[in-house]
């Protein structure tokens, strides 16, 4: 997996999205990481509130669902 980042401006937060979420619609989502915080928010409707969580809870969640892929 790879992403594309670009670095932000100031006081603006680094959205990325996975290379694998492509760019042909779908079900997708933007990631943006802060110092213990990791935001996340649907890529086609940026206009929508992000969810916030623990860098630890989104590394667990990370975890398991690589784990889970695996497995498919």
């Amino acid at each position: 997996m790879t992403i594309d980042q670009a670095r932000p401006a100031p006081g603006r937060m680094n959205w990325f999205k996975s290379s694998y979420s492509g760019s042909g619609g779908g079900d997708c989502v933007e990631v943006a990481t802060a110092s213990a915080t990791v935001h996340v928010r649907d890529s086609k409707d940026r206009a929508l509130p992000s969810i916030s969580v623990g860098a630890t809870q989104w590394a667990a969640f990370v975890g398991f669902a690589a784990d889970r892929a695996t497995e498919l």
